[in-house]
């Protein structure tokens, strides 16, 4: 019973940063829902409505910042909108590593050490990403890339 306990903690882990990783491009668009919805809810709003208002300002920035760095080929413009997403997402890695870590004894110095590596390791992935165009649905033309 104690094997199956720690074969499954091993999966759980497994899992959890798998999900990390996963889920680091829609640290902006998340922060961003997040800030509106809870405006909305303060301004006055009902509760579902807030939801509904934070989930569409998310989205509309995920897929906007996905179709103007996946458009721009001008690496200077590419640059700060790929940082706009990337940066987000490795400051949410540095504190979920910070956090996770300060459940163990560890010194602080190689939280901080490993929290570092962790936040650069997390940035580059929503980097890389958010270069990675989404697949193609069918039923949906792709407009065609003007000529540079």
């Amino acid at each position: 019973m104690l094997a199956l306990g720690v074969v499954l903690g091993f999966i759980g882990f497994g899992f959890f940063c798998w999900l990390l990783f996963t889920l680091t491009v829609y640290a902006l668009p998340f922060f961003i829902g997040m800030t509106v919805g809870l405006f909305a809810l303060h301004a006055g709003s009902a509760p579902l409505a807030a939801f509904g208002v934070g989930l569409a300002a998310a989205v509309f920035v995920l897929l906007i910042g996905r179709a103007i760095f996946s458009n721009i080929r001008t690496p200077i413009l590419r640059v700060p909108i790929a940082l706009m997403f990337a940066l987000p997402a490795a400051l949410a890695g540095y504190h979920t590593i910070i956090g996770f870590s300060g459940l163990t004894t560890t010194s602080d110095f190689w939280r901080q050490v490993f929290a570092i590596i962790s936040a650069a390791v997390i940035g580059i992935t929503a980097w890389t990403r958010l270069a990675v165009p989404p697949p193609d649905m069918p039923g949906l033309s792709r407009m065609p890339m003007p000529p540079s």
